[in-house]
């Protein structure tokens, strides 16, 4: 008997109805099916019924899906079961009628349902049911509504090309409705960059003699700068059609308007200072932002000195405090470079004195000449002793002479000049006589940088035939999660008492030499590490892997770490430690040579 109720529809034998309830007559057979048929086309739209099929097509935002029977017949349809249920029903009532012709009409209706009734219960239960798929509409952007259509010729009608063809200010006329080439404001925008067509101002952009005339829109520069806001639509705006700015370098200036009209930022190492400073005079603080960060990742021992003297100009403490970072771990190299030569007087002095300086103070006093030297000639003066002298000033006081070796004082300050006859003989006396005179020189030494040292072992040990070298190389990569400056290793000595070793130390990454250096040291028989220095201490960044190698020479038997640690915490510096393929006498994470990293940070 079919049970229709709501949107799913089975043929399943009626359950028996309760004690006491009422129940209605039952209706032949083929007038239960025909009926059940039509609620099924108007619920189930049988369109999509077919053969074999096991899902049914989508209605109105759902899914039909039909239980699979194991036991109904390939391609059976409703309307075929339906009717064979008929056909069924009526083959059953004719030979009832046949076999008794004397038999009345209600013993008749009785033998046609039984029958009906038999054969329904054959037929296994079918139902459907709707599954409603919820599905979640993506929002479209202006370029997704609208595609960029390709025209016929796109060499001429491109964003990029137009930014190249601008740059030059060399503009052509756009073709005919450009505008609806590019979908997004940022498109249509970039288009006008650097370009002549509906600019209402210009710009004189450089010093005399190196100057670029530039186009602007008032409009579009005035919403990317408060500046330019003030000077085209404040109250003391000024109608002028060309602006003379002579502090600002023309690349510079381009680079700035890329930014307001494009939307990139285009940074080059020899123009990012001049782009800084034109970025804090109009400012437009995302693309300052920019240029520090540049700054910051390009940050070097070479470089660090103008970058100091700049930061100080430009206002930017974090800046500032990683230059002094470079300067103070890599003092010599940062004073022996061309950049220490280009900067101000008061960055000089802050420099000169600087406590946490670690180079030789020889060195300082040969920077300080080498500024001296390029600053008469900014000012135009003759290179003479004592015009050096009168550059520096009091600067040079700041530099503590007192504090050099005596070699290094008699062999270079002392025959340089520019002391004084009767400061040359008070050094003399402050380095060999009991009562000291004054000095107008600093005579307390600085006291540089403290290394750090990294650890990796818990244990070292020794054993007879271990731990050998025969020339070869042991390896080992470690990775650091702040910048930090390498300035050695710390290395085991000879298990069998005392003994000399030369070690060739390098530190690479991805192939490439960054430091190494070829020294000896001398082992007293015990277990301690040895440090072995670099020549200068090398810039480790963060997240990278390098790779730390050395080859030893010496006793055949040595100590040898054990109990080696992946990740190791020393100060405020976390070291990750990993196997190096470089390594072929056996050193690995685990046990080996190069027991330390010695840092500065």
């Amino acid at each position: 008997m079919p049970h229709i109720r709501g949107r799913l529809w089975a043929r399943c034998p009626r359950r028996p109805a309760p004690s006491g309830a009422r129940t209605r007559a039952r209706a032949p057979a083929e007038r239960v099916l025909r009926a059940g048929a039509r609620r099924a086309r108007r619920a189930l739209d049988p369109r999509v019924l077919g053969p074999g099929s096991e899902e049914r097509a989508p209605r109105r935002g759902g899914e039909w899906r039909r239980r699979p029977q194991a036991t109904r017949s390939a391609g059976e349809t409703v309307k075929n079961r339906s009717k064979k249920s008929s056909k069924k029903a009526n083959t059953s009532s004719g030979s009832s009628s046949n076999s008794s012709s004397s038999s009345n009409s209600n013993s008749n209706s009785n033998s046609s349902s039984s029958s009906s009734s038999s054969s329904s219960s054959k037929l296994p239960p079918v139902c459907y049911e709707i599954i409603t798929l919820k599905t979640k509409k993506k929002k479209k952007m202006a370029a997704d509504i609208f595609p960029r259509k390709k025209p016929a010729n796109s060499s001429s009608t491109t964003v990029q090309q137009y930014h190249q063809q601008n740059l030059s200010n060399n503009n052509l006329i756009p073709a005919p409705n450009w505008q609806g080439l590019y979908p997004t404001i940022r498109e249509r925008n970039a288009v006008m960059f650097n370009n002549d067509l509906m600019a209402d101002v210009h710009f004189v952009v450089g010093p005399p003699g190196g100057t670029q005339r530039l186009p602007g829109h008032k409009y579009v520069l005035a919403v990317g700068s408060s500046v330019f806001h003030a000077m085209f639509y404040g109250e003391l705006a000024e109608d002028k059609d060309e602006i003379r700015i002579p502090d600002v370098e023309p690349a510079a200036f381009l680079a700035m308007l890329k930014y307001i009209y494009c939307d990139e930022i285009d940074l080059a190492a020899d123009t990012v200072l001049a782009t800084l400073y034109a970025a804090k005079k109009y400012i437009v603080p995302h693309l300052a932002r920019a240029c520090v960060n540049f700054l910051e990742t390009s940050l070097s021992a070479k470089n660090a000195c103008v970058l100091l003297s700049q930061s100080c100009l430009f206002e930017e403490p974090d800046l500032t405090q990683r230059c002094w970072e470079v300067i103070d771990a890599q003092a010599e190299l940062a004073l022996k470079s061309e950049g220490f030569c280009d900067i101000d007087f008061q960055t000089l002095e802050s420099i000169l004195r600087r406590e946490t300086l670690n180079a030789k103070e020889i060195v300082v006093f040969e920077a300080a000449l080498n500024w001296a030297e390029v600053e008469c000639q900014r000012q135009d003066l003759a290179l003479s002793i004592e015009n050096k002298r009168k550059v520096l000033g009091k600067a040079l006081y700041l530099i503590r002479i007192p504090t050099m070796a005596l070699d290094d004082f008699a062999n270079g300050a002392a025959q340089s000049g520019v002391l004084t006859l009767n400061e040359t003989n008070d050094i003399f006396l402050w380095y060999t006589a009991a009562k000291k005179p004054e000095l107008q020189f600093v005579s307390k030494a600085r006291k540089g940088l403290v290394p750090q040292r990294c650890h990796r072992f818990q244990s070292c040990a020794y054993r007879s035939n271990q731990w050998r070298y025969r020339g070869r190389c042991d390896s080992i990569q470690f990775a650091v999660d702040k910048r930090v400056f390498i300035a050695g290793f710390g290395l085991y000595g000879s298990s069998c008492g005392s003994a000399e070793y030369s070690a060739k130390i390098e530190l690479k990454r991805q192939g490439v030499v960054l430091g190494q250096n070829l020294s000896k040291y001398f082992s007293d028989g015990s277990s301690n590490t040895f440090p072995v220095w670099f020549e200068y201490p090398v810039q480790i960044e963060p997240d990278t892997f390098y790779t730390a190698s050395v080859i030893l020479d010496g006793n055949e038997l040595s100590y040898f770490g054990q109990e080696g640690m992946t990740e190791v915490q020393c100060g405020k510096v976390t070291v990750q430690f990993q196997c190096s393929s470089d390594s072929t006498n056996g050193t690995g994470v685990q046990g080996g040579q190069i027991p330390e990293l010695i840092f500065y940070a």
